[in-house]
């Protein structure tokens, strides 16, 4: 028995990981106009709201992120921001959290997966207190970051800035 336990075990565990999807979002804007992020591009500085945010398209996917929240994220497509914002011929654009810590985005990176811009989780805004305003996540690798296959470096949470190089 112990023989045929551990080739299907092996089997297993050599399964790919399907990538969890990202949909459109049945959700409406939000109509939130405080604050919520700062973009930066050549020493000049824009602040959008979640309402402004949302004027573009709205993506959910239903994850286990890392940090322990699991459910319906909401968010926009990085790319999306970039391209709505001109910074799409930035070499590399940063994102910096309310504690600022970093992690750094090139143009190949965002064609290799979608990064997505979380606004909310559970279609509710993400409060400070719980990762929020924004949080960065990465659907094609919430499995393999889970448990500790692939590292949690582009992952990142109560964002507040994007600042383009």
């Amino acid at each position: 028995m112990r023989t045929l336990i551990a080739p299907l075990i092996l089997a297993l565990t050599a399964l790919p990981v399907a990538a969890l999807a990202l949909t459109p979002s049945e959700r409406a804007p939000s109509g939130d106009t405080a604050a919520a992020l700062t973009i930066t591009q050549a020493g000049e500085s824009t602040i959008l709201s979640l309402k402004q945010l949302e004027q573009l398209d709205l993506y959910d996917v239903d994850m286990h992120h890392p940090e322990g929240l699991k459910g319906e994220f909401t968010g926009v497509l990085v790319n999306d921001l970039v391209d709505a914002h001109g910074l799409d011929e930035a070499t590399r654009i940063r994102l910096v959290a309310a504690d600022d810590y970093t992690t750094f985005l090139t143009p190949a990176e965002r064609e290799e997966k979608q990064y997505l811009l979380v606004t909310r989780f559970e279609g509710e805004p993400i409060p400070l207190d719980k990762q929020g305003p924004l949080m960065l996540v990465v659907p094609a690798d919430a499995e393999a970051v889970r448990t500790g296959a692939l590292p949690m470096t582009k992952w990142i949470w109560s964002v507040i800035e994007i600042r383009a190089r």
